[in-house]
């Protein structure tokens, strides 16, 4: 099942792709995509819901992100091997976990806004978890089943700020459109194996990224077990699994992004993005 929110930014409505991909609304079933509708009795009654009976909705509307009202946007660092050895850091013993606000959250395909100030803004596709239900010190071999399923996270960063502001680095990840999040939510019964799946990035319709989530350090059962232990994980927040390598800051020469740009990114099963980037006014 692909759960999706879509229409005007901040007055999305909940629906689900049918087997053509058409976009059918779910406003008259539930108020929105998160929340307690992710839990697991919620996602069944969902798919007992023959999507031909709901109303489908005309033309290509604008997709918003896929999980409304997210608690908590959580990220792992350095979690491929060989983005940690591009980045020129040590390659961690234990996940790497930081957050990300989550007032960066926006539409998959909507515009990416370069902040002022910024002259290194760069990129990162990842794989999205999206909890299901509550995850407090579960084990991994009980992780998975917490899960209520998968998206796409593009956790822009700004690498200027990630490096010489001092602190955290959630400075250099929640400017806002800093997180894209969609298109769609799959459910976790859609993807077998959440580590096999081939993750990539393109800007300018050049490939950037090009990995598979097989060469994770930490495999989804053991980021969200790792997480539970310092925090309750609740229906509808979201983890970022971490990138491949081919960030712009590992180029030789470094290569950012530039207002005009147009970046394309996607993972198998889970759908792509498509966005546009352009300098914040303000």
């Amino acid at each position: 099942m692909k759960l999706v929110r879509y229409g005007e930014a901040g007055r999305e409505r909940p629906g689900l792709l049918d087997a053509g991909g058409r976009v059918r609304d779910l406003s008259g079933v539930i108020d929105d995509v998160g929340g307690r509708w992710l839990l697991p009795a919620a996602l069944e009654m969902l798919r007992g819901i023959d999507p031909a009976t709901l109303p489908a909705v005309e033309g290509t509307p604008r997709l918003g992100a896929p999980v409304g009202n997210v608690g908590k946007l959580v990220c792992i660092g350095l979690n491929y091997a060989d983005h940690a050895d591009e980045m020129n850091l040590p390659r961690p013993d234990k996940p790497v976990v930081f957050m990300k606000a989550t007032s960066s959250i926006c539409g998959p395909n909507d515009d990416i806004l370069i902040p002022p100030g910024s002259e290194k803004t760069d990129w990162e596709v990842e794989l999205g978890i999206v909890i299901g239900a509550p995850a407090r010190f579960v084990t991994p071999g009980k992780a998975l089943a917490h899960v209520a399923g998968y998206t796409i996270v593009q956790d822009v960063s700004e690498r200027d700020w990630q490096q010489n502001e001092g602190g955290q680095w959630v400075k250099a990840k929640s400017s806002d459109t800093f997180g894209p999040v969609g298109p769609w939510l799959v459910t976790a019964d859609e993807v077998p194996d959440p580590q096999a799946l081939d993750i990539w990035l393109e800007v300018n319709g050049t490939r950037m990224q090009d990995g598979n989530t097989a060469t994770m350090i930490f495999g989804v059962a053991e980021v969200v077990a790792h997480i539970s232990r310092f925090m309750t994980l609740e229906p509808g927040d979201v983890i970022a699994t971490g990138t491949p390598p081919g960030v712009g800051v590992g180029r030789t020469p470094q290569v950012f992004y530039k207002p005009g740009d147009r970046v394309r990114l996607g993972i198998s099963g889970l759908g792509e993005q498509a966005a546009t980037l352009v300098r914040d006014p303000r």
